[in-house]
């Protein structure tokens, strides 16, 4: 075998999931896949050849050693990519289709659980709006097609109702339509209908929102208009003194008094009262008023 083909061979081998119990079904698909790509498969699509003799042709006698060595690199690609705790034993009499079956016989429960996910799954899908509807039909297809896999064949009209049930309110009248009409679409044409759906509530509620926007700025203009008319009349009228109108102005020069006592005829700093008090806090004498 040469390099390129040795490559080919680990690079698909590495590229097989390990199986770890509870992904069976993708280590089966990703398998078969690779064995049949590296063209090793044989051992698991064709019966085991008789042995041949020494008067049997070349032809019997290729073929035999074909199967042979496509049964022995099947186990072994099988071996690797288990873990080793669910490894059981193979000797060079192992048919390698045997072996598979006896893999999937002990992880037959795990693929049943598998069967209760995918069909929750499929019946609780909503659309909420955040890709688009022919992405999340798509994906419900791809998850009928995993049904499929496990023998569970979901048909077209079921699929259809269960993408309709699966859209949200704003597809109200496009449902309606559909229930009205005798006539049933595929998954296909369901797909179409909805983009052409979705691309009209898309528009209707571009359109709404520039009207409301349109509608929004002219309120704002005439506001302003209404404002600037209210300050030029303003403007226009006298502003008005509204101070008192008296004969002369006050009189700033009042006469000096005690602030503390409140007689007339001397100052706080040389009011008696004022002294006794602060010699009776304890303060300092001050200098006499000049």
């Amino acid at each position: 075998m040469d390099q390129a083909k040795i490559t080919d061979l680990t690079a698909g081998i590495n590229s097989i999931p390990m199986l770890t119990g509870s992904n069976y079904k993708d280590w089966k698909d990703n398998l078969e896949i690779i064995l049949g790509c590296l063209d090793l498969d044989i051992a698991l699509q064709e019966a085991k050849p008789p042995v041949p003799v020494e008067t049997s042709p070349d032809k019997d006698q290729n073929a035999h050693a074909r199967w042979m060595r496509s049964n022995r690199l099947c186990l072994r690609v099988m071996q690797k990519t288990i873990l080793e705790s669910f490894r059981g034993p193979v000797s060079d009499s192992t048919l390698a289709k045997d072996y598979l079956k006896e893999l999937e016989q002990r992880f037959v429960r795990n693929e049943k659980a598998e069967i209760g996910i995918l069909l929750n799954k499929l019946c609780s899908m909503k659309y909420h709006g955040k890709s688009n509807v022919r992405e999340h039909i798509l994906e419900m297809m791809h998850t009928a097609s995993k049904l499929k896999g496990h023998k569970l064949d979901i048909s077209d009209d079921m699929l259809v109702y269960l993408a309709l049930n699966s859209l949200p309110a704003s597809f109200g009248q496009f449902k309606v339509s559909y229930n009205c009409q005798k006539d049933s679409w595929t998954v296909n044409e369901l797909i179409s209908h909805c983009v052409q759906e979705e691309e009209r509530l898309k528009s209707d509620k571009s359109e709404s929102a520039n009207i409301a926007s349109t509608s929004k700025g002219k309120g704002k203009q005439k506001r302003k208009a209404n404002s600037d008319a209210a300050t030029t009349s303003s403007q226009k009228k006298p502003i008005k003194d509204k101070r008192p109108v008296t004969g002369s102005e006050p009189n700033k020069d009042k006469k000096k008094g005690c602030f503390f006592c409140g007689s007339e005829g001397h100052v706080k700093k040389n009011c008696t009262n004022y002294h006794a008090w602060r010699a009776k806090k304890g303060l300092p004498k001050l200098p006499e008023a000049k």
